[in-house]
């Protein structure tokens, strides 16, 4: 799954030129701020003929939708078989609570993530993110944040840096990944999660576990998720402070 498309149209470099160009004319990021890639720049700045506009806050002209790729550069993402990470056979034996538990304490302090969701909010996830792929979240650091590239093709859900997507693009490698396993979710009502943390000196545990539940809850919150769509699909309207304002962080 190296692409979710053959290449990166105009659109992604009009999204990545337009953020990067505004971003560093701000001070909102005050440990991880953006800093512009000069190749990227002059390509963007050769295709692009209207002048940025100079709120960061407002993200007009981004492209982030059809076109985009995956940002997969370590190895094609597949989905751990279950089976080698638990035994499914004493597994089904169990109720969905105490399956539950049992995953998410084999998780702990592993650089994994365990959690589990109900069928229904599974499908509701596969069923929203089908529509809208991509989506950006603030990940507070001390006194500032970085933000996240979030990517969801079921059953994966990536976390890549934004400025290393923006540098390295399709060649990215993930920060944190996540994989949906559905082997319960007709018996038991249950869906399991696994995250993988990539590069722990980039996220902790508590920061990954964060960032998926986070990610997830734009999906399934209706109120959320109408900020996920106007990213995807009314880009001229998406504003970051609403993303920082639903997560209750300032705006710095």
């Amino acid at each position: 799954m190296h692409h979710l498309v053959s290449k990166v149209s105009r659109r992604v470099l009009d999204s990545v030129g337009t953020l990067y160009r505004n971003a560093s004319r701000s001070c909102m990021v005050t440990r991880h701020h953006f800093s512009m890639i000069p190749t990227l720049q002059r390509k963007f700045e050769s295709m692009q003929k209207n002048p940025f506009p100079s709120n960061l806050l407002q993200w007009g002209s981004l492209g982030f939708c059809k076109n985009l790729s995956f940002a997969t550069g370590f190895t094609p993402l597949k989905v751990k078989p279950l089976e080698t990470i638990m035994d499914v056979e004493r597994a089904k034996k169990k109720s969905p609570e105490e399956l539950a538990d049992i995953w998410d304490d084999f998780h702990l302090g592993r650089g994994h993530i365990g959690l589990s969701m109900k069928s229904k909010l599974y499908h509701l996830l596969e069923q929203r993110a089908a529509d809208c792929r991509y989506f950006v979240i603030p990940l507070w650091k001390g006194s500032g944040y970085s933000t996240m590239f979030v990517q969801v093709q079921m059953p994966h859900m990536l976390f890549t840096g934004l400025e290393d997507y923006k540098a390295r693009g399709t060649q990215a490698a993930p920060y944190l990944t996540a994989s949906y396993y559905k082997e319960f979710a007709d018996s038991k009502d249950l869906v399991l999660v696994r995250g993988d943390v990539v590069f722990t000196s980039k996220l902790s545990d508590e920061e990954a576990k964060w960032l998926l539940e986070a990610a997830q809850s734009f999906y399934l919150n209706d109120v959320r998720y109408k900020l996920v769509e106007r990213f995807n699909k009314q880009t001229r309207e998406f504003e970051f402070k609403d993303v920082l304002q639903a997560l209750e962080m300032p705006i710095l």
